[in-house]
């Protein structure tokens, strides 16, 4: 039922925000409660997905201790693990159900219903979330070990409730607590991020704060249910029609046979389409779904191994955050009064300029790859495969075009491009197999739920870090820095890095930027040089484990164990701040167009 749901309301999203678009430019007569109608409906989407990739077993974590483990201590911590999840969905379904209840009141102004039929979606997947995980439970484990279990939960709880006189004794030290010990603990012990992400934020809030907890079921609402965020789910499901009606194949195979002789030569079309196609989308997880189920399978094929495969991915990710127009730009843009098409122009440069780090790294890694039993295309395959290739090449143009001409907005450019891989798949390629498309849908909503849950969790993680007045705290430190405009750069670097790590990129932007620039041009800095620096800071920290999310994210496009991708990630992660640093020390590369 939960999986008929979530597949149906991926379908029904798609064909609002399409029938929207066609409204506004076919029929001239705009639609004024498509969007209100697609935002009441993400939220829905959002944690049915959720409670589809926790059945599943689909959530990020990292499994490092647990996978090094013996059986009988593996399936303890597994155990353990469900049953700190389950403890976080007790404590806050009482206080998702308040604030629904407390939305009734509240009447959207298109569709003229209560709010509360958006807001019901939070309390509905926490209890589906329960039944699931207390079904799991019973499977995993032996009704005693299961006991030990819960009265272990119980009396850690009763013992943090005990403390609260001390943590609160502690005032913003207690950020350490939940933040990074609470986090790095959870984390390591195989507890899947998201839930590790709102416990922490739940632990903060009632134990650090008297606030009430249904503050963090309203930022776990605003971080799922945004509807620049509903770009994720469209463009998983876009890449996977690609893969479907055989354009993905078509692409895969004219840059093969461009690029099929050099060593390494997928891994550098990986970052060309990672260039080309980042920031149509608005969101980065998006972009990613949008290429990798593209190339992956057959850089697989070619013998290329799955955890590098996830870090090149995740690098590109960080390193394509300047390209426009990225919704990072323009939101930096709006926050601090700078030119958003100077961020536009020179966002363009950097991005290269680590692209170029990135594939000096791929050269060093492949340069002794055996090709010996590959053959070069010739000149007539080649344009064989060109023409075969030529409807799926001009998607990114398509997406992009309808994006830059303000046909469509990024979310609504996504259903253009679905509907674009649909016409392709029957017309031209002759592939959609209709008996696999419920599937895909359900495929969609589960991925997409994985991927919102833990941006949803870092929503909440970064209202904790508003509230407790860490962000001005950490803006005026920097600025009684000594040493200048250099040692300001690096501290900024180190500090945003660190902040892309925790936080969502946009939040980490929202909180910080409108603080730090105004020391930054205090002290002669170039802003849009300034704004390059921290945006690329921001992504590296965003990809980098084990706190950065977008890391996960990538695992879970990837389908890819995140245990696997960390080791060449490191090399990856290296490379691009070697490619940071030539952006921080000649500013020429981020103003030299401008």
């Amino acid at each position: 039922m939960v999986e008929f749901l979530a597949g149906t309301l991926v379908l029904v999203e798609v064909l609002v925000l399409l029938v929207g678009v066609l409204a506004r430019y076919a029929w001239s007569e705009p639609l004024t409660w498509s969007d209100e109608l697609a935002s009441m409906l993400f939220l829905w989407l959002s944690i049915l997905g959720a409670v589809l990739a926790f059945q599943r077993g689909q959530h990020m974590r990292m499994g490092a201790l647990a996978d090094s483990a013996s059986p009988r201590n593996r399936s303890r911590l597994e155990l353990a693990a469900l049953v700190i999840c389950l403890a976080f969905t007790v404590i806050l379904l009482p206080y998702a159900f308040e604030y629904a209840v407390d939305e009734l009141i509240v009447i959207t102004p298109a569709l003229e219903v209560s709010v509360a039929w958006r807001a019901a979606g939070l309390p509905i997947g926490l209890a589906l979330i329960l039944f699931f995980g207390m079904m799991r439970a019973a499977r995993l484990g032996k009704p005693q070990d299961v006991l030990i279990a819960v009265a272990i939960a119980a009396v850690v709880i009763t013992a943090a409730i005990a403390a609260r006189p001390l943590i609160l004794g502690l005032g913003n030290w207690n950020l350490v607590l939940f933040f990074v010990i609470l986090v790095a603990t959870g984390v390591l012990s195989g507890v899947p991020i998201a839930f590790v992400f709102g416990l922490a934020a739940l632990s903060y809030v009632a134990l650090g704060t008297s606030r009430p907890l249904t503050v963090i079921t309203g930022r776990l609402d605003e971080g799922m249910s945004h509807l620049l965020l509903l770009a994720v789910p469209l463009f998983v499901l876009l890449g996977m029609l690609m893969e479907l009606t055989g354009m993905a194949r078509a692409m895969v195979g004219f840059l093969a046979a461009i690029l099929g002789h050099v060593r390494g030569g997928l891994s550098y079309v990986l970052v060309a389409a990672m260039y080309l196609v980042s920031g149509i989308s608005g969101s980065k997880t998006a972009d990613m779904a949008a290429v990798a189920p593209a190339l992956f399978p057959e850089m697989k094929k070619r013998g290329a191994k799955e955890g590098d495969l996830v870090a090149l991915l995740a690098a590109t990710g960080a390193q394509t955050e300047t390209i426009p127009p990225s919704l990072v730009l323009i939101t930096i843009g709006s926050v601090t009064s700078v030119s958003i098409a100077s961020l536009f122009i020179g966002g363009l440069l950097p991005a290269f300029v680590c692209g170029l780090a990135l594939c000096a790294l791929v050269w060093r890694r492949y340069r002794h790859e055996d090709l010996s039993g590959v053959r070069r295309a010739s000149t007539r395959e080649i344009m064989a495969a060109l023409l075969l290739a030529l409807p799926a090449l001009a998607l990114p143009l398509v997406i992009r075009t309808a994006v830059v001409e303000g046909v469509a907005t990024a979310t609504e450019v996504s259903t253009i491009g679905i509907a674009y891989s649909v016409l392709a798949g029957i017309l031209i390629y002759r592939e959609f197999d209709v008996r696999r498309l419920l599937r895909m849908l359900v495929d969609t909503a589960a991925l997409s739920g994985a991927i919102l849950f833990i941006i949803a969790a870092a929503t909440a993680v970064a209202w904790c870090l508003t509230q407790s007045g860490f962000s001005r705290a950490l803006a005026l430190a920097m600025a009684s820095l000594p040493g200048g405009a250099p040692v300001f750069l690096m501290v900024s670097i180190l500090t945003f890095v660190i902040l892309g790590s925790v936080l969502e990129g946009i939040p980490a932007i929202v909180l910080f930027a409108p603080l730090v620039f105004p020391v930054a041009k205090s002290l002669g800095l170039h802003e849009v040089h300034y704004a390059m620096v921290i945006i690329l800071s921001m992504g590296v920290g965003l990809f980098m484990p084990p706190f950065g999310v977008g890391y996960y994210a990538a695992c879970a496009i990837g389908r890819v164990d995140p245990t696997k991708g960390i080791k060449p990630l490191w090399g990856y992660m290296g490379a691009l701040l070697l490619g940071l640093a030539l952006v921080a020390a000649i500013p020429w590369i981020s103003i030299g167009f401008l």
